[in-house]
């Protein structure tokens, strides 16, 4: 119980790595703010958290729109008095060979994954440092050290690893810390999805010769969430069973 009545926000809460993460702070004894572009799996996510015995609420949140971010993080502070931690994790990919690539394919990501992750930290930033308290993680990618087909989210989740290290001197002296964590290949909806043959060559690049877990990523979220972790801050930590070796 080591988030015992903390308040925390999670984008892109509603499946995979998300909700992992939030299920795995609410057993820690959060309450949880379920960020996420579809507003029928956020509450489904809700209905979910709320079985642990924590307090939770959906916010339908185009991250990406200044507006929809301003709005997620007033709700929570209308809702709960406060927001304690916010972990960044609304992302997308629309993959293409970079002479391929349409312009709207790499706005769209760009858009989510970078634009959408400074709107919620810059929102949250301005409650957290009147508080003079707050944890915020952003979840980045091991593609940020480039990935075939991925010129689009490989540099915006390089953009997140710069926005992090910045948020984090601007933000240390208001008792607040901004880490970041690259997974691996995890087991969700989306990589599901590959073929079976490409599952087969990214499992054989992972020394521990499995995929990973949403949980394995919420554990690290838990972790740095935590006042375990209140000397923590500024990191990019990889969560992939060795796979960037």
């Amino acid at each position: 119980m080591r988030l015992e009545n903390k308040v925390v926000v999670v984008t892109g809460a509603g499946r995979g790595i998300g909700k992992g993460i939030a299920v795995r702070l609410a057993e820690e004894g959060a309450n949880i703010v379920v960020a996420d572009v579809n507003l029928e799996i956020a509450t489904s996510a809700v209905d979910e958290i709320k079985e642990l015995g924590r307090k939770a609420l959906p916010v339908k949140t185009d991250v990406s729109k200044w507006d929809d971010a301003q709005n997620l993080i007033a709700s929570t502070v209308r809702e709960f008095g406060r927001i304690d931690v916010l972990v960044n994790n609304a992302g997308i990919n629309r993959d293409a060979m970079l002479h391929k690539m349409a312009s709207e394919q790499w706005d769209q990501v760009i858009a989510v994954n970078l634009t959408g992750t400074f709107n919620c930290m810059k929102a949250a930033a301005t409650v957290m440092r009147e508080q003079e308290y707050g944890r915020i993680v952003n979840i980045s990618s091991a593609g940020w050290l480039g990935n075939i087909g991925q010129a689009n989210y490989s540099a915006s989740k390089a953009g997140v690893i710069g926005l992090t290290k910045t948020a984090a001197r601007e933000l240390a002296k208001k008792n607040i810390t901004v880490n970041a964590i690259c997974p691996g290949f995890i087991d969700t909806e989306m990589t599901r999805g590959v073929p079976d043959k490409v599952w087969e060559i990214m499992v054989s690049k992972i020394p521990m010769g499995k995929v990973g877990t949403p949980r394995d990523i919420g554990n690290m979220v838990a972790f740095l969430a935590s006042d375990d972790a209140s000397y923590v801050t500024a990191e990019v930590i990889n969560v992939g069973g060795g796979m960037i070796l």
